[in-house]
């Protein structure tokens, strides 16, 4: 537990990762590299052996972050027919005013003449993230990597065909389930949290419910631009959540309507969070509501999975006379420890 309170605050911010590569007319490339730019100074900073001051202005964090360019560059591998192509140039552009922006590094050079396949390295993001490419016949495709692996083989001989639409419902279904399962601690914990109420199923069912119709209206109205509020807004409030399903646990083993009405209203807070990373993720012109549909579908799947999972766990032991003090109890602490340790890191 101490190691999930530990990571678990900056999970998201790793997901905001956007790579647009771009070839030219004229023979050249550019490349297009967007990251949440605190994050991306932690990063920076430990592969060149700094450290990053206690709370950074913006102006401290984008000027730190334009002298680490070549430190960036050197993390970015492109290989053309069997060759390192390496950037001319590399400019930091800021993120904009607008909250939750996020920063990028631009880097631009020369196509080796007639090149034919290329592949892809960025050794700083572990977690999955879209690399799209566009050719300069207006095609484009967007590959999936996962974390510092290298990408395969992309063909540049051709344009890209569109993919059809079952090829995007699988990738945003894994895209949604991944995103709880294993990445979502805050959500993992929060589903434990009502989860540990109760051992009836009923009391489970009604509460999940609950959740699930908050976070999808969220969601969808986020994604349509209806409904924001900034991160550094919903990243505490959901951390608080946490915290207070798990304490409430603690003095009350029956579900009040109360507790239903607050899990609705921190379900509507979890779907701004999904929203804020499908966002950033982007979501595929021409089947939004495909990617839209399955992104959900596979967080309602990582949920479930959360829940099978413990029931397994305690189902022989729900009806002992202990399992509120040895279970229940015990449990709830440590979520609450955790949820409160959250909630005071997000907001300083």
């Amino acid at each position: 537990m101490v190691f999930l309170a530990t990571q678990a605050p900056l999970a998201h911010e790793a997901e905001r990762t956007r790579v647009v590569l771009t070839f030219t007319g004229d023979g050249r490339f550019v490349l297009e590299v967007a990251n949440d730019p605190l994050w991306l100074l932690m990063r920076l900073e430990t592969f060149a052996g700094g450290t990053v001051p206690a709370n950074p202005s913006p102006a401290q964090r984008d000027a730190r972050l334009a002298q680490l360019g070549s430190v960036f560059a050197d993390r970015i591998v492109l290989f053309v027919d069997g060759h390192e192509v390496r950037a001319e140039s590399v400019e930091y552009h800021p993120p904009p005013v607008a909250a939750d922006s996020l920063a990028t590094f631009r880097l631009a050079g020369h196509m080796p003449r007639g090149a034919s396949s290329l592949r892809w390295l960025y050794g700083i993001v572990a977690d999955p993230y879209p690399l799209e490419i566009r050719q300069t016949d207006g095609s484009s495709t967007i590959e999936w990597i996962t974390g510092t692996n290298w990408s395969g083989t992309i063909d540049l001989t051709r344009s890209f065909p569109r993919p059809t639409r079952w090829e995007i419902a699988r990738q945003y279904l894994v895209l949604g389930y991944t995103h709880i399962l294993p990445k979502g601690l805050d959500h993992i914990l929060f589903v434990l949290g009502i989860f540990l109420l109760s051992p009836r199923v009923k009391t489970m069912l009604l509460q999940v419910t609950a959740f699930t119709v908050a976070h999808s209206m969220t969601l969808g109205l986020s994604i349509h631009g209806l409904l924001s509020l900034p991160s550094r807004i919903v990243e505490p409030l959901i951390a608080l959540s946490i915290a207070y399903v798990a304490i409430e646990n603690l003095v009350t083993r029956e579900l009040k309507p109360w507790r239903l009405a607050l899990v609705f209203m921190f379900g509507l807070l979890h779907g701004l969070g999904f929203a804020g990373v499908l966002r950033e993720l982007g979501l595929p012109r021409g089947e939004f509501l495909t990617g839209l549909l399955t992104f959900n579908l596979g967080v309602e799947g990582g949920q479930l999975t959360v829940i099978a999972i413990a029931m397994l766990l305690v189902w022989p032991f729900k009806t002992k006379g202990w399992y509120r003090h040895r279970v229940v109890i015990p449990a709830s602490l440590v979520i609450a420890a955790i949820g409160i340790y959250w909630t005071l890191l997000r907001i300083t």
